[in-house]
């Protein structure tokens, strides 16, 4: 075996140990989240709180434009996350609520109906094909990384799901905001989306946009 090779194998059997030995990284919400995530709170002033989320047992506020709400469960709010490539929250869909066209940069999803009926799909990237798909009580779906894809209450009355992702933070990006609800110039928007000058200014007064 060369020197190379052996400093290799050497490097992956530390890495391998380091993370046998550390059981858990809680997260430092007083420090900066980064793209590692939050550095570890000393391990003297974890509590079992910080493993421990209580907020999806209470409905959210549906009263909004969406008709929708989605309580987080990512490690700024649930610091015992941090590290472990995982989260999730609760979506509560009013009649006629709706989630928007969106994306989460870092996380896949997986979607369980707990309640209701949920109109729900994703686009690829690839071919821009439309994954769509109304879900029941008991049903689940994945919505792959990065992908567009939005839920849609279908049925009569209120909606619940629950959402787990593969990140501790997954981010969002809602395809309606990013393009109305800023200080995009109109101009451009109507340039790169193809809608003419009152359809923007409409949507850009709905959503709270300007330029």
């Amino acid at each position: 075996m060369s020197i190379l090779q052996s400093l290799i194998l050497l490097s992956f059997l530390l890495s391998a140990s380091h993370a046998a030995v550390q059981d858990f990284c809680v997260g430092d919400l007083s420090g900066p989240d980064t793209p590692a995530g939050y550095t570890c709170k000393k391990v003297s002033a974890v509590t079992v709180d910080d493993f421990v989320f209580s907020g999806l047992g209470m409905a959210g506020n549906t009263s909004n434009l969406i008709k929708a709400a989605v309580t987080p469960a990512f490690v700024a709010q649930f610091p015992g996350l941090n590290g472990l490539g995982i989260s999730l929250a609760r979506l509560d869909l009013a009649t006629g609520g709706v989630i928007p066209l969106h994306t989460h940069p870092a996380a896949s999803e997986v979607l369980i109906v707990l309640q209701g009926t949920i109109c729900a799909g994703f686009i690829s990237s690839s071919a821009n094909n439309v994954y769509l798909k109304t879900l029941n009580k008991g049903d689940s779906m994945i919505f792959p990384q990065g992908l567009l894809h939005f839920q849609l209450n279908s049925g009569k009355g209120s909606a619940l799901a629950i959402v787990s992702f593969s990140s501790p933070s997954p981010g969002l990006q809602i395809l309606d905001f990013a393009l109305f609800a800023n200080n995009f110039p109109s101009e451009l928007v109507e340039a790169t989306t193809f809608l003419d000058d009152a359809q923007v200014k409409k949507l850009k007064g709905v959503l709270g946009g300007t330029g």
